[in-house]
């Protein structure tokens, strides 16, 4: 409703604002823009605080300007310019017409102030305009993460079903799962199968010809695949395809 009455009232300022006939037959109008007390401080004043009324709901947080929030400012702006414009109305001098904008403008300035003076009266006005976002509640660690790299869930095989690794890949496994390699770079056991995990906090991923400078960091909250055992250590993929070991696996998840 304030929307719509600020762009009836900014339309409004560009008609007739007031209008003089002659007995002689001569007539001229103007319209509020050629006095900008008027155009600019009456019309615009008014569709200003319908702006700063609109821009008060959008924001998740109320604004405030030396104290006092944008809602309250920009209901100020509305009902000086109905005042204005009442009075402008009223007051027509002799041999003067109030023309359509001047008539046009009092309607859509009374109906814009009304709007802003019933928003905090009326429940059904109070409406959020636009809805805030949800934040999402930080998930505790052990339950599985909604989608993201290496997600075992509905929409891929879980690890089990896969094939032992260096076996031929099965049809649909996910993205990311470590393609055959050769078998010397089998388990010594041979009955290691991939499986996807999780760490618990962030932890640094080594190299496999043992450098001490870690090639990446597995961050918790993102499933990881783990292609080798060596001993207690894992060998581990990251998103972008990099293999290196995770010396500390304590307490890692899997999926």
């Amino acid at each position: 409703m304030v929307i719509g009455a600020a762009v009836l009232l900014f339309i409004a300022s560009f008609l007739d604002y007031q209008s003089v006939s002659s007995s002689y037959g001569y007539s001229a109008s103007r319209n509020a823009w050629e006095e900008l007390g008027t155009g600019l401080g009456t019309y615009m004043g008014a569709v200003i605080g319908a702006a700063l009324i609109v821009l008060n709901r959008v924001l998740p947080q109320q604004r405030k300007v030396l104290g006092l929030d944008l809602g309250m400012v920009g209901t100020g702006f509305t009902i000086l310019a109905t005042w204005t414009l009442f009075w402008s109305l009223v007051d027509v001098p002799d041999g003067v017409d109030a023309g359509a904008g001047l008539i046009l403008g009092f309607i859509a300035a009374l109906a814009l102030a009304g709007a802003a003076v019933a928003t905090p009266l009326v429940p059904a006005l109070q409406a959020v305009l636009v809805p805030a976002p949800t934040p999402q509640a930080p998930q505790p660690y052990g339950a599985q993460p909604q989608g993201g790299y290496g997600y075992p869930g509905a929409q891929a095989p879980q690890p089990q079903a896969q094939a032992p690794y260096g076996g031929p890949p099965q049809q649909g496994q996910p993205f990311g799962q470590q393609p055959p390699a050769p078998a010397q770079q089998q388990s010594p056991t041979g009955d290691f199968s991939p499986f996807w995990f999780a760490v618990p906090v962030a932890r640094p991923l080594f190299a496999e010809d043992g450098s001490p400078a870690p090639i990446a960091e597995l961050a918790p909250g993102t499933w990881y695949l783990a292609v080798e055992q060596r001993g207690a250590q894992l060998v581990a993929q990251t998103q972008d395809g990099r293999r290196g070991v995770l010396q500390d696996t304590s307490g890692i998840q899997r999926g």
